[in-house]
C-alpha cells in the first residue's frame, strides 16, 4: 500500500524538463518578445519585486539559462506557456528576443502545462492557486482524464480534483475550497491573499451574493475585522436587513465537523495524528438541534429567527 500523504508533506517536485517535455538533446531558438503574447487569463502574478530585481541582474550578467516555452497561434505569433516571469524580467533587462522551445499544444494541454509548471514556485497566493486549480480542473474535465487516472491506493476512479491534489499534495477537498475562492469579488480576494481573512473564512463568504460580498468589503473597510460576538450579531442583523432590502434570502448554517459534542475528543486525536499543529484549539463545531439554532439566532428577533433557520 502506498504511504499517505499527511498535511503539510512534502511531494515530489518535478523537474522543468519533465513538465515542458523536454529531451535533452533539443535546441531552443530565439524569438523576439515582441511576437510573443501572454498566456490568455494567466493566473499567476507576474510583480516588480526585490526577486525580479534579483533575475533581471541575473539576466544581464548570465542571460536567460532556462529557456521558456510557447505554442505558435493563428496569427504567426507564439503564445507564452512558461516563462512570463523570465519574459517580464528580459524586457526589464533591455534583450529583445529570449531563448524559446516551440510546442504544438491544444488549450488542455496548454491549460496543464502552464499551471504544472507555475506550481513548482515556492510561494504562491490564494487567488493564483484558486485560478490555476480551476483552469486544470476545466482543462482535465475537459480531456476526460478524470474518468481514466486510477488511485495507487486501491485501483478506483480519481475524480478531476483528486488528480490535481495527489500532484501539489493537497486533499481534495482544499483543491475545492481554493477553487471556491473564484466566486468571491476581487476586494475580498485581496483580503485573503494579504491574510486579512483567513482561507476558511474567505471559502464562506465565497457562498454569498456578490451584492453582499460587497456590503461585507465595505464593513470591512470601514470598521475592520469582527472583533467580538456582539459586533458578529450587529452584521448579521445588517445582513438580513441587506438581503430583505435585495429580495434575498438568508440561511443560517453551522460550520459542522461532527454530529455530538462528545466526538470532539476523537476528531482532535485524528488531527493530532496528522500532525495538525491546531489540533486542540478547535472550536466546538458538532451538528445543532433546531432548537439549539433558534436560540443561536434569537437576537434577530423570534419571527426572523424561525425564518432563517427553519
Amino acid at each position: 500500500m502506498a504511504e499517505k500523504k499527511r498535511p503539510g508533506q512534502k511531494f515530489k517536485m518535478l523537474s522543468v524538463d519533465e513538465i515542458l517535455g523536454v529531451n535533452n538533446e533539443e535546441s531552443a531558438i530565439d524569438l523576439k518578445i515582441s511576437e510573443i503574447i501572454p498566456f490568455k487569463d494567466h493566473p499567476f502574478r507576474v510583480t516588480d519585486d526585490e526577486k525580479m530585481e534579483e533575475l533581471v541582474k541575473s539576466i544581464r550578467m548570465n542571460g536567460i539559462l532556462t529557456p521558456v516555452l510557447v505554442r505558435p497561434t493563428s496569427d504567426g505569433k507564439y503564445e507564452m506557456i512558461s516563462g512570463h516571469r523570465r519574459m517580464h524580467a528580459a524586457t526589464l533587462a533591455g534583450l529583445e528576443a529570449i531563448p524559446a522551445f516551440i510546442r504544438e499544444l491544444s488549450d488542455d494541454d496548454a491549460t496543464i502545462v502552464m499551471v504544472d509548471a507555475n506550481l513548482q514556485r515556492e510561494e504562491l497566493l490564494p487567488s493564483e492557486k484558486a485560478f490555476a486549480y480551476k483552469m486544470k480542473l476545466e482543462a482535465i474535465k475537459h480531456q476526460g482524464k478524470n474518468t481514466r487516472e486510477t488511485s495507487a491506493h486501491n485501483g478506483r476512479k480519481l475524480e478531476a480534483a483528486e488528480v490535481i491534489g495527489d500532484q501539489v499534495g493537497e486533499s481534495r477537498m482544499q483543491v475545492h475550497r481554493f477553487i471556491r475562492l473564484t466566486e468571491l469579488i476581487p476586494e475580498i480576494l485581496e483580503l485573503a491573499d494579504r491574510k486579512t481573512i483567513p482561507l476558511v473564512t474567505a471559502v464562506d463568504i465565497s457562498f454569498l451574493d456578490q451584492t453582499i460580498q460587497k456590503y461585507l468589503y465595505e464593513y470591512i473597510r470601514e470598521n475592520g475585522m469582527v472583533k467580538s460576538a456582539e459586533e458578529l450579531r450587529d452584521f448579521n442583523r445588517r445582513v438580513v436587513a441587506v438581503a430583505d432590502e435585495l429580495g434575498k434570502p438568508v440561511c443560517a448554517t453551522g460550520d459542522v465537523h461532527f454530529l455530538d459534542p462528545e466526538d470532539e475528543i476523537y476528531r482532535r486525536i485524528l488531527q493530532a495524528s496528522l500532525d495538525f499543529d491546531e489540533a486542540d484549539s478547535q472550536p466546538p463545531l458538532y451538528l445543532r438541534t433546531t432548537e439549539e439554532m433558534l436560540k443561536e439566532f434569537d437576537y434577530l428577533g423570534e419571527e426572523k429567527a424561525y425564518e432563517v433557520v427553519i
